[in-house]
């Protein structure tokens, strides 16, 4: 088992069908121990869905814009296990106005909040966790993974989310230069469209969705995101000990193609 005994904080288990259900629910099988956060209202139906797990785990809230919540989450981590062998952010947030198209009228106030709750959250996340990171780190190596929409590309309705992913992408691979003297390993994942959730609340999401079924080369799934949850083990685990700043493609290599032209 890739994690046998290692310890893990997994943000983002929402529904069952979320990228960060696969995960939690792939680490658990290969022998981690696992603790969830959500914040707010979110905390109770993690609570209910952490019950489909192999192992009920434990949940906490947590609002990864406040710095106290991140504070109390790494105490209790450090009380709990004293060390943290992985982190998974899947945190991302954009108010309506920042999608759908409407790129050229959005105003400062929601663009802040996508790219503090989206992008700028992972390097929060990652230095309020960084005290048990380092005590795994100096035993063996620690793995911080994020979930991200390839944001090399302009993509139809993702708009200001697009520009957050961007920045989070960015913020990887500064992480991963400054925290690699701590043997901590920072890389993202990024991962074709699933229907979650999240998924489901971008304006446009089926156009996209039905352009990858046709076009992905291997057979995609809109529903089942197992190969992103074994992807982040694989990251989080020492067969990836020399791998940081990376981001992963899984999505069925649609990231592969050229342009599709159009016949005149």
């Amino acid at each position: 088992m890739l994690l046998e005994g290692k310890k893990l904080l997994i943000t983002g288990v929402l529904t069952d069908d979320s990228m960060a259900f696969a995960v939690a629910r792939a680490a658990q099988e290969h022998g981690a121990e696992v603790l969830l956060t959500n914040v707010g209202r979110g905390v109770r139906l993690t609570e209910k869905v952490a019950r489909k797990l192999p192992t009920t785990p434990d949940v906490m809230q947590m609002d990864v814009n406040s710095p106290d919540d991140v504070a109390t989450v790494a105490g209790a981590v450090m009380d709990r296990w004293g060390r943290l062998d992985g982190l998974l952010h899947s945190i991302g947030y954009a108010p309506q106005d920042a999608l759908g198209g409407n790129f050229l009228n959005t105003p400062w106030e929601s663009v802040a909040m996508a790219f503090q709750t989206s992008a700028y959250s992972l390097k929060a996340l990652t230095v309020g966790m960084l005290e048990p990171l380092k005590v795994a780190g100096a035993d063996g190596g620690a793995g911080v993974v994020s979930l991200t929409f390839d944001a090399r590309f302009a993509w139809p309705i993702y708009d200001w989310m697009g520009v957050a992913k961007s920045g989070l992408e960015s913020i990887t691979r500064y992480l991963a230069r400054d925290l690699g003297q701590h043997n901590i390993r920072i890389n993202t994942v990024s991962a074709g469209p699933i229907r979650t959730m999240a998924g489901k609340s971008i304006p446009g999401f089926d156009d996209i969705a039905g352009h990858w079924l046709a076009r992905s080369p291997l057979d995609w799934s809109l529903t089942d995101a197992t190969a992103v949850g074994d992807m982040c083990v694989f990251l989080l685990s020492p067969m990836a000990s020399m791998t940081t700043g990376e981001m992963v493609h899984v999505d069925g290599g649609y990231h592969a193609l050229g342009t599709e032209f159009k016949e005149r």
